[in-house]
């Protein structure tokens, strides 16, 4: 991993007070280099979104963080900061729905020069500024539509404005919330190609957050696979996707369609995610593992280094032996 720009480490999320209180976020570790493209993966649910909010503070109302969240704010080391200092200036973010996270009442080309105005930046230049990033981001006629309402524009330009209000105050790292989601598969190709293309020219870093495996091998440097609240494995893209060390990512991808359109039977993974209110003190994957043992469901495994795969990868499996031959299995079947 190249200069290390984002540091999360034991991130926890609770919800509520007392009795009520929930902790779907427990523990979360990682970080996110320079120009680095990190994708968070998971089942709805896991707490990828909480994750991300967190580390902007935008969490729900009753929403409490604890754990570490250091940024490279000047120079080169990361530090403590304030969630309030860096949103919307080194760190911007886009949403999964951009026709609920666009202000209704006001024009688009006002929504995106709107942080610009907040800097002090006078309003035609704002506005001047806010037109050339509609054009930068792929709307055509931007001049014109910045005129335009958010619902006079399609989902894929809705889309592109969001990404050209995050770019405004040109951060140095883009939190993305499924930003495709809602999206067809060409527009979102589109999307996709213009995040890579943000990485390499401004030099941005990106984390994002999805359930697509092709999402993420078509975008991402790394990836940092969740469940139920914390990370299970974390590595480079094509290692992890190729050769998975841990039985979840397996079923992950055993449940979606192969990237290569070799076809194949798919296999959903049985049983339901444990529920936050009250996570099993054993491996939280463990019910629904076909690789489980007694031992599984008392003992909650850490995330750490894995010396039985040549890449530097990280795992929280007690059977990560037995996981690597099981996704060796699947490999020679497709193969065969």
């Amino acid at each position: 991993m190249s200069q290390t720009l984002l540091e999360v480490e034991q991130l926890r999320v609770r919800i509520g007070k007392g009795e009520d209180a929930v902790t779907p976020v427990t523990g979360v570790s990682f970080a996110v280099g320079a120009r680095e493209a990190v994708g968070l993966v998971g089942e709805s649910g896991c707490g990828k979104s909480l994750t991300l909010r967190a580390i902007v503070g935008l969490l729900p109302r009753g929403g409490a963080v604890e754990g570490t969240r250091r940024f490279v704010l000047d120079g080169d080391t990361p530090v403590d900061y304030d969630p309030v200092r860096v949103r919307g200036r080194g760190i911007g973010m886009i949403f999964q729905e951009p026709m609920t996270a666009l202000n209704p009442t006001m024009r688009i080309g006002d929504l995106i020069a709107e942080p610009l105005r907040a800097r002090g930046i006078s309003k035609r230049e704002s506005h001047r500024r806010a037109i050339d990033l509609m054009s930068q981001v792929g709307i055509p006629d931007a001049a014109r539509r910045a005129r335009a309402w958010p619902h006079e524009l399609s989902g894929g330009l809705r889309q592109r404005a969001m990404i050209a209000a995050a770019l405004a105050t040109e951060p140095r790292l883009l939190l993305c919330d499924e930003p495709t989601t809602a999206l067809d598969v060409c527009i979102q190709d589109q999307i996709l190609g213009l995040l890579s293309t943000l990485v390499r020219e401004r030099g941005m870093s990106i984390l994002f957050v999805t359930h697509d495996l092709a999402v993420v091998s078509q975008l991402c440097d790394r990836v940092a696979v969740m469940y139920a609240g914390e990370l299970v494995e974390v590595g480079e893209t094509a290692a992890v996707l190729a050769a998975p060390t841990h039985p979840y990512t397996r079923a992950l991808l055993r449940s979606a369609p192969s990237f290569d359109g070799a076809g194949g039977r798919l296999t959903g993974i049985p049983g339901r995610p444990p529920d936050p209110h009250a996570f099993p003190t054993g491996c939280r994957f463990a019910q629904r593992c076909e690789l489980a043992q007694d031992t599984c469901r008392t003992r909650h495994p850490e995330l750490r280094q894995t010396p039985l795969v040549a890449d530097d990868r990280l795992t929280a499996c007690l059977r990560v032996e037995a996981a690597i031959a099981a996704a060796k299995e699947d490999q020679a079947k497709v193969a065969g």
